[in-house]
């Protein structure tokens, strides 16, 4: 489980194309301290297991940290787009006693968004999202989104039209992915998992004939 609170915006290494998969080789400085084999870190939102610690003269910490993407991750994701020097945002897996400063993230991908508009101006970064009905029902104005792993705050919603805003302080804006992507770029979509249960369980119930009509028998 994560938080949506990225930790650092960290460098890939190499990208190593296998049979159906692909290895990412990333150097988390100082995020790779203390780090063992299977554990869990978000890249991009994605949660992927920890395949590999390598020494690596070349690189800050000196260690690259590598992770195998499976074909299901590589086509939900954006993470098949990502070459070698690019950067990614990371967070370390939640510990007990930790602050919780966003929300509940579990790094399990819905889709990809295309980041359709984008607004600047004085301390803020206002970038809209083209959003399909079967994810947007689930988004909220004041609700929670992740996108490539940041937690954030839906600011605006047209359903209509079919887009929403987030709305980003300077801080997310130098931490993150989310600083430098520009329209037409592809971003990692996470529901809110309540939310999400919240909208199927209604739904689920007023698909039931049975259920309606009891519903209606009390009324």
């Amino acid at each position: 489980m994560f938080t949506g609170i990225v930790q650092g915006l960290c460098e890939v290494v190499k990208v190593e194309p296998q049979a159906n998969l692909s290895c990412l080789y990333i150097d988390l400085g100082e995020l790779a301290k203390d780090l063992a084999l299977g554990a869990s870190v978000a890249i991009n939102g994605t949660c992927l297991t920890v395949t590999g610690i390598h020494d690596h003269p070349t690189v800050s910490g000196g260690t690259v940290v590598g992770f195998d993407i499976i074909k299901e991750s590589l086509a939900l994701t954006n993470l098949g787009a990502v070459v070698s020097g690019d950067r990614v945002n990371i967070e370390r897996s939640l510990k007990f006693g930790d602050e919780i400063g966003g929300h509940i993230v579990s790094g399990h991908i819905a889709t990809t968004l295309v980041l359709d508009h984008l607004e600047t101006s004085s301390n803020e970064r206002v970038l809209w999202f083209a959003c399909e009905p079967q994810w947007l029902k689930y988004l909220n104005y004041k609700g929670f989104v992740a996108l490539d792993g940041a937690s954030l705050t839906i600011s605006s919603i047209d359903r209509g039209a079919g887009l929403f805003s987030v709305s980003l302080i300077p801080e997310t804006v130098a931490r993150t992915t989310l600083g430098t992507r520009e329209a037409g770029a592809l971003v990692n979509l996470e529901i809110e998992a309540q939310t999400q249960t919240i909208v199927e369980t209604v739904e689920r119930l007023l698909g039931d004939e049975q259920w309606r009509e009891a519903l209606c028998s009390r009324a």
